[in-house]
């Protein structure tokens, strides 16, 4: 599902983010400045694999520890290697509603396809204060708006009452949920049908993927795309017609979802990735490098889906 030139009818995040999207570490050299070369390769290794949408700049491609041009020099970059094979989200939310809403409007002049916008974190704002955020944000792009909605790292949850005021904004056309609450989502995706632009879930949460699939959420916003991303293209392909397929794809990966949080991610990833030959290097402080046990169980469990090193 990568972009193309919209029908004149069509609505904001149609075919713009794909069922399959990675959010993407960004790689670093040894001395942990950015490696462009290296995110250009690790984009076309994910899109190879699966992935339709790579988004830059997410919290797993270390958006805290970005700075001044960086973002956008990594947005370049990835969109020079995916060409037309892919589209490319950017994430452009913070604490700061001034900050977001600059990041979001530079966000279409530099070429991204759509915007991925966090809660705020820290300060856990109000509901009411939340809606005036996302709203700030999504009036100042035309691009589809993706709400990020992770209250284990934020401290603060979007509700469904909330989603379904904000999906009454025409572009802001969905969620990334990493709620952790499949009740919710159902009762999310129940009160925002019939949103203008169009209001659909991507799991955000990959030991959630299929449980998500089965209440209605179109794909997932995947971390372990970057080692199964077969595997979950084939399950979100195959759910409509062969839930056992889908099931046994899921859980076959489950081991690989579940290490890579063995530590904070994303260094078990980065760490498995360099291991075998990938663009990752460490990460930036105040994160740090996984220890060797667990990059190990996840490279075993990476082996038992039957990931083989790509060099």
């Amino acid at each position: 599902m990568a972009g193309g030139t919209p029908r004149d009818d069509a609505r904001p995040g149609d075919r713009v983010i794909a069922p399959v999207t990675t959010a993407m570490i960004t790689p670093f050299t040894d001395d942990l400045e950015l490696d462009l070369e290296g995110a250009g390769r690790l984009a076309s290794y994910l899109v190879a694999r699966g992935t339709g949408t790579v988004l830059a700049n997410g919290t797993t491609g270390e958006s805290p520890t970005l700075h001044d041009e960086e973002p956008w020099k990594l947005l370049h970059a990835v969109k020079e290697a995916v060409g037309d094979r892919a589209t490319v989200m950017v994430g452009t939310g913070s604490n700061d509603t001034a900050k977001t809403v600059s990041a979001t409007r530079r966000a279409a002049d530099e070429g991204a396809d759509a915007v991925l916008v966090v809660t705020p974190y820290y300060n856990r704002p109000s509901q009411r204060a939340m809606v005036e955020h996302f709203r700030a944000a999504a009036e100042s792009t035309d691009l589809p708006v993706l709400l990020y909605d992770v209250p284990g790292r934020t401290g603060t949850e979007l509700w469904t009452s909330t989603l379904a005021e904000l999906a009454e904004i025409e572009n802001i056309i969905g969620v990334k949920d990493a709620a952790g609450n499949v009740a919710k989502t159902a009762e999310t995706i129940s009160a925002t049908r019939g949103a203008p632009g169009g209001f659909e879930v991507w799991c955000g949460a990959d030991e959630l993927n299929l449980p998500l699939l089965s209440v209605g959420a179109v794909g997932v916003v995947s971390v372990a795309a970057h080692l199964v991303g077969p595997q979950i293209a084939e399950m979100i392909e195959v759910f409509p017609d062969d839930p056992e397929r889908a099931r046994e794809l899921h859980l076959t990966c489950m081991p690989v979802h579940r290490s890579m949080f063995f530590e904070p991610s994303p260094g078990p990833l980065k760490g498995a990735l360099a291991a075998v030959g990938l663009p990752a290097g460490r990460p930036r402080p105040p994160m740090v490098e996984a220890l060797d046990e667990t990059i190990d169980a996840v490279l075993e469990a990476w082996r038992r889906v039957g990931g083989e090193d790509p060099t």
